[in-house]
């Protein structure tokens, strides 16, 4: 079990002082409103002030346990003492030099950890990004540059980010891609995660509209995100590396939720033994920080200077910061996103019993979900999305994500009582 040092004054359990929201929440929320874009999408009025390891606090002083983690982002917890300071410390020294035009050792310092990390046969080679949807447009350049061909393959329910490139590979919600047309063409969606739409894309669509010599890569989560917390049928991500092999194809895998220890391993992909040409990343690698990162075989990054570049991605100061993450990745919390992962899954197989509207949960590691249904077996959104509310009045931060799932994507540091709370407040709200 991961035993971790943290500075920690804020309980480790939920701490409700006010109505939610309270009323200073409630003024920022209002003057929020009236000059942000409605598009962000904000499923309570949760207004944060700071946090530490799972907990948050909010500006009236009320705390929470984070089941977020920013959207799977602070993988090490909020405010970790080692990256905070390595964040101060490199803040000191150099706060930006674009690793475009010039060269400083942070950013080849995590280069080369990550490169070394790589499940790739013979190394990697590495761009820097700010994002994961940037992480995804490189690779989709990067991919028809080097293959010379267009077209693309991508999956229903899959999300790889909201910049246009990125955005015509989701296939999540209509809400992302509506009146923004037209789209990057190319690109064609089939079902995810089974063998029978594997089984039609070799069967059909190669024979009909989609001439494989013309397509660059295949672009697959290993668990898909925000399609649900999916995990693939036994065989399907080795398929498609068997596919992408027989036709010259990129296998391009998208580790923007998945990695960074999320799952127990570096890359989700490693659960499979699935070697991929090029792997994104982001959100999780920095724990915090804006940074994102495309990593290739070496021999696939041949773009030549210029071709392909970026002001910020790469910046000392979350570079530091992904230095930092990497090392308390590998000095236990991977472990201890499997151990507590399968603490989480059990008690949520416990819930499921009491109340089988909520389904038996699935994921890997601390990427886990469970679906609400009706009476009648089908998706329930608006159960999920009143649980999560109730259990925000609660004290307890969830997430959705697919049609009905409730997503639980904790910060790695996470302790087991903090998950017997978490399942807790979720038996007393169902």
């Amino acid at each position: 079990m991961l035993s971790i040092s943290i500075n920690q004054d804020l309980p480790l359990s939920p701490r409700l002082l006010t109505a939610l929201p309270g009323p200073k929440a409630k003024a920022i929320v209002e003057r929020d409103r009236a000059v942000t874009s409605p598009s962000y999408t904000r499923d309570y009025p949760l207004v944060v002030a700071r946090g530490q390891g799972c907990m948050v606090e909010d500006v009236d002083g009320n705390v929470f346990l984070d089941m977020t983690a920013g959207i799977a982002v602070t993988a090490t917890g909020h405010a970790h003492p080692q990256v905070v300071k390595a964040v101060q410390e490199q803040s000191t020294r150099l706060l930006h030099m674009s690793g475009t035009d010039f060269y400083y050792e942070p950013m080849v310092e995590l280069a080369e950890n990550l490169a070394s990390r790589a499940p790739f046969v013979h190394g990697a080679k590495v761009f820097f990004t700010n994002s994961g949807a940037e992480s995804n447009e490189g690779a989709i350049k990067l991919a028809r540059y080097y293959t010379k061909r267009s077209l693309i393959i991508a999956f229903l329910g899959a999300f790889h980010g909201r910049t246009y490139g990125a955005m015509s590979l989701t296939g999540s919600k209509t809400v992302q891609r509506a009146n923004f047309g037209p789209l990057v063409p190319g690109v064609t969606h089939i079902p995810y995660g089974t063998h029978a739409s594997l089984d039609y894309l070799e069967n059909n669509l190669f024979n009909t509209v989609i001439p494989p010599h013309e397509v660059a890569a295949i672009v697959v989560e290993p668990i898909q995100g925000e399609g649900g917390y999916i995990v693939p049928e036994d065989g399907f991500l080795q398929r498609i590396r068997n596919i992408c092999d027989r036709y010259g194809i990129l296998m391009v895998v998208d580790e923007v939720q998945s990695g960074m220890g999320r799952t127990g391993r570096l890359f989700a992909i490693e659960h499979w033994g699935v070697a991929p040409d090029i792997i994104t990343t982001a959100k999780g690698i920095a724990s915090g920080l804006p940074l994102g990162a495309i990593l290739s075989r070496p021999e696939l990054m041949t773009w030549p200077p210029g071709s392909h570049a970026t002001t910020f991605g790469g910046n000392p100061v979350a570079c530091a910061a992904g230095i930092a993450t990497l090392q308390l990745l590998e000095s236990g919390l991977m472990d201890n996103a499997t151990q507590m992962g399968e603490l989480l899954q059990t008690g949520l197989t416990q819930l499921h019993k009491q109340f089988p509207r909520m389904s038996l949960p699935r994921g890997k590691g601390l990427m886990v979900a469970v679906d609400l249904c009706d009476e009648d077996g089908h998706f329930d959104h608006k159960l999920r999305d009143r649980i999560i509310q109730a259990a925000f009045h609660r004290g307890l931060l969830l997430l959705g994500c697919g049609k009905a799932a409730i997503r639980f994507c904790p910060p790695l540091v996470i302790k087991g009582e903090q998950i017997q709370t978490a399942l807790d407040i979720l038996a007393e709200i169902v």
